[in-house]
């Protein structure tokens, strides 16, 4: 291992995406350490989730995550046991796992959660980068994982910086969500019960700097444009389709925006129209 902890057959692809990772979760890190130990305790617009909700889900989200890259076969065992547990008992074990965090006293909870990002990022790193990991989904490689992290981790930092009335400046990390929610477009189907569609649709997205940021044959009759920021909000389910400035040309373009998710899980609430902070 490298000094940062990460392998030295580590992908360049995986290393990039690890080094978003790090940048992503030192941001949302810079919006939580300096708060009150009442600050933590502030509503989120997730209903039922505070400020300290939101980070604890991280951290164990990413014990999962780092657990699954270092022994998978604990991860299959271990998770199936306690999410067994907990559905027996009639319990949703993401608001379960956030909630005990939660109680936790924010220098404890924040501590926990620096020291399972080192774990994380570490375990990724050594994992070859074409072996599937096992997931509460479908399993994943390495570069997926550290995707989907990164993803969690913009998402619920957008949910904390909109409690604190915080702006953060859209960076190129948004790539990657966006990607994954361009990747997910089939999944979001599924999920409400509708059929994939086969038509393919173009994505082009104004990229922060002002470049572009494109997906599927330039000649699709089913388009989507807009902002970059405005599709990861979207995506991600973090603003209503009717407070973003997204064009959507064609049938299938045109269903696929109001249940787009790049997340895993059973279909997202999504926010209410109007609800843009």
């Amino acid at each position: 291992m490298t000094k940062d902890g990460r392998a030295p057959e580590a992908s360049a692809v995986l290393t990039g995406l690890l080094d978003d990772l790090r940048a992503e979760s030192e941001g949302l890190d810079d919006l939580v350490a300096g708060l009150a130990p009442g600050e933590w305790a502030a509503d989120t617009p997730a209903a039922g989730w505070t400020i300290a909700h939101q980070i604890a889900h991280l951290a164990w989200t990413d014990d999962w995550t780092a657990l699954s890259a270092r022994d998978p076969e604990a991860f299959v065992t271990e998770s199936g046991r306690v999410f067994g547990e907990l559905l027996a008992a009639g319990a949703d074990p993401v608001d379960e796992g956030a909630a005990r965090g939660a109680a936790e006293e924010p220098p404890v909870l924040l501590a926990r959660w620096r020291a399972g990002r080192e774990r994380l990022w570490a375990a990724l790193a050594a994992t070859p980068a074409d072996l599937r990991l096992p997931w509460f989904g479908p399993p994943m490689k390495a570069p997926s994982m550290a995707t989907a992290r990164l993803m969690e981790t913009w998402a619920h930092g957008q949910d904390v910086a909109d409690t604190l009335g915080a702006v953060r400046e859209p960076t190129a990390r948004l790539r990657h969500i966006a990607h994954l929610g361009v990747r997910t477009m089939g999944f979001a189907f599924t999920l409400h019960g509708r059929p994939t569609p086969l038509p393919p649709v173009r994505v082009e997205l104004t990229a922060p700097d002002g470049g572009s940021w494109t997906w599927g044959p330039a000649d699709a009759t089913d388009r989507v444009s807009g902002p970059a920021l405005d599709f990861c909000l979207l995506v991600t389910q973090r603003r209503h389709r009717d407070d973003l400035a997204l064009t959507a040309t064609g049938p299938t373009a045109t269903a696929w925006l109001p249940i787009a998710q790049a997340f895993a899980g059973a279909p997202g609430k999504g926010r209410p129209a109007g609800s843009d902070l």
